[in-house]
This record gives structure tokens, C-alpha cells and sequence, in this order.
């Protein structure tokens, strides 16, 4: 499948990609300046023009097909002065860029460029570069000095486990700093889905969102299914937070989250599983009984008790 026929198949509509929507209406051509617009778009953008003359963007082929996508990329991020942990601006390049031998992460810390393929796999990446780029930074140093320090080596370790997880399939759960909204955290811990997602299914929104992270976790809602897990990451906010607009909420998640990795970085523990399709409104013919798939709704092994941070 080409990549301009992958783009097609997402459905922009779809909850799930609420939270980077506004990213890629900024690479539509036809996208509004009005901020207030892009944070919410009344009908979902069309993809960029793959097929349409554009002047390749630095270290691009431009037999490439991914080039045109690429060229857009660096447009938002160079609008958004996007850098590294260094202070090198992002560059979003082809993937024969990267150095053979060379890591990833390494890469992307010592050059600022990121390496991008022509897939659904690698454009979600480029949109969370643009809606949390703080986060993807952090994330990025902590990976790049892990590195650093051990090698790149077969076994990666906790911290860096824990941050490719994050960065992968993460999501983003933020509560209200109210004891009804933190007793649904703890029927989360609990796996007490059909307490927290059924009959407390009214706090999502006013009192509980959630913000997908990971781009391997939107590729695979691409084509979704109910056993589509999230590890989850929550923070708790107060009264203030629910009441801004868009992309004032996306600002203070980006500066808290970035904050506390650099802070206390990370590790496996620092995550809860959660079946994002379970969420209230995310997929049709949530009941009661829904929620008893325990193929899907399982019940918490021992050692994940207590793991919701």
C-alpha cells in the first residue's frame, strides 16, 4: 500500500485523534490561520497533497515519496521553532539520513533531525513532535544519555524501556483534582472497568480527559479493535485547567509532563493498562456487558496493583 493510500484510511473523525488533529490541519493546504480554528476543526482536514510539486525539504530525495510530507513537517515545526534537547532545531528527514550503526534516539539528540518513513507509523510521530514537542524532547534526552552512557546494546534497561513505551503507546489521562475524579484513578488501579468507564462514565470530560501520546498506539487505531491497550500515565489538575481553551490544556500537559521526566525521569512502573476503546463514547455498544470481556477488561495481576502514577 502506498503511503498517500495509508493517510486515506484514517478516520479523522474518531475520537482518538483529538489530540493531534490540530497538528495535521496545520499541513493541510487549505487549513485556516485562526488558531482557535486549528484547535478544533469543525470537519476533518484532508491529507497534504502527496503528488503536487514541492520543493524538497533539505536532505530529502525528491523521488521520495515521503518528501512532500517531509517538506510539510519542517514547515510547522520551523513555524513552531521546534529544538532539540541542544537547542538544534528539529528536522524531520528521510530515513536513509540516519547513519548505518548509528541509534535512533542518538541521532536525533546529536543532529536535531529525525528520521521519517513513508508510513502511518512515522507520520504520527511528526504530528506528536508538533503537539508535545517538550515531551518528545525530554523523552529524547533521556533516551540519548542512556545511550550515551551504557551503549546501545540488546538489553535497554528500565529508564529506557519506560521511555520508549512512553513514547510508543502512551496516553494521558488527566483528572480533577476532586475526590470523585481521584476514586475513578483508583478504580483504574483496580481494574474496576465497569465501575471507572461505565458507571462513573460521566466524569469523562468535565472532571477526567484523556490525551493519546503514543504514535504506534494511533497507527493501530488506524484499523481499531477492542483489545487496543494504552499504558497509561495520569496527572491530577485543578479546577483552572478544565476551564482553558485547547490549546492552553495542550500547553500545560506538554510543560508538566516534560517537567516531571526530567525531575524523576522514568521506568515501566509508571504506567497503568488501559483498553482505550472502553472509554465512554470511543466505540459503539458500551453496556454493562461490554465492559465483562474479560479477554479484553482483565483483572490486575499482582504486580500491577498500585502502578497508576
Amino acid at each position: 500500500m502506498d503511503f498517500a493510500a495509508e493517510l486515506a484510511r484514517i478516520d479523522w473523525t474518531q475520537p482518538w485523534y483529538d489530540t493531534v488533529r490540530p497538528a495535521y490541519a496545520r499541513l493541510a493546504p487549505a487549513a485556516s490561520a485562526d488558531p482557535a480554528e486549528l484547535a478544533e476543526p469543525a470537519e476533518p482536514a484532508k491529507p497534504p497533497d502527496l503528488a503536487a510539486p514541492v520543493e524538497p525539504a533539505e536532505l530529502a530525495d525528491p523521488a521520495d515519496p515521503a518528501a512532500a510530507s517531509i517538506d510539510a513537517f519542517n514547515t510547522a515545526a520551523a513555524a513552531l521553532a521546534l529544538h532539540n534537547h541542544q537547542g538544534m532545531p528539529i528536522r524531520f528527514v528521510p530515513q536513509a539520513a540516519l547513519p548505518e550503526g548509528q541509534a535512533y534516539e542518538q541521532f536525533i539528540g546529536a543532529t536535531g533531525c529525525v528520521p521519517t518513513r513513508a508510513n502511518l507509523h512515522d507520520f504520527f510521530n511528526a504530528l506528536v513532535w508538533l503537539t508535545f514537542p517538550r515531551i518528545k524532547q525530554q523523552l529524547n534526552a533521556l533516551q540519548a544519555a542512556q545511550i550515551a552512557r551504557d551503549g546501545v546494546g540488546k538489553a535497554r534497561g528500565p529508564a529506557r524501556d519506560g521511555a520508549t513505551i512512553f513514547d510508543e503507546n502512551a496516553a494521558l489521562l488527566v483528572v480533577r483534582d476532586t475526590p470523585k475524579a481521584l476514586a475513578l484513578v483508583a478504580a483504574l488501579r483496580a481494574h474496576d472497568w465497569n465501575g471507572a468507564l461505565w458507571r462513573e462514565r460521566a466524569l469523562f470530560g468535565p472532571d477526567a480527559q484523556v490525551w493519546l501520546f503514543g504514535h504506534a498506539l494511533m497507527e493501530k487505531l488506524v484499523a481499531p479493535r477492542k483489545a487496543i491497550t494504552a499504558h497509561t500515565r495520569v496527572l491530577v489538575a485543578d479546577a483552572a485547567f478544565f476551564s482553558l481553551d485547547w490549546d492552553a490544556r495542550r500547553a500545560w500537559i506538554d510543560q508538566r509532563v516534560a517537567f516531571e521526566l526530567g525531575a524523576e525521569g522514568l521506568s515501566t512502573a509508571c504506567f497503568t493498562p488501559l483498553p482505550v476503546l472502553g472509554l465512554p463514547g470511543w466505540w459503539p455498544g458500551q453496556d454493562a456487558d461490554f465492559y465483562a470481556d474479560t479477554s479484553v477488561f482483565r483483572a490486575p495481576r499482582a504486580h500491577e496493583t498500585g502502578r497508576l502514577t
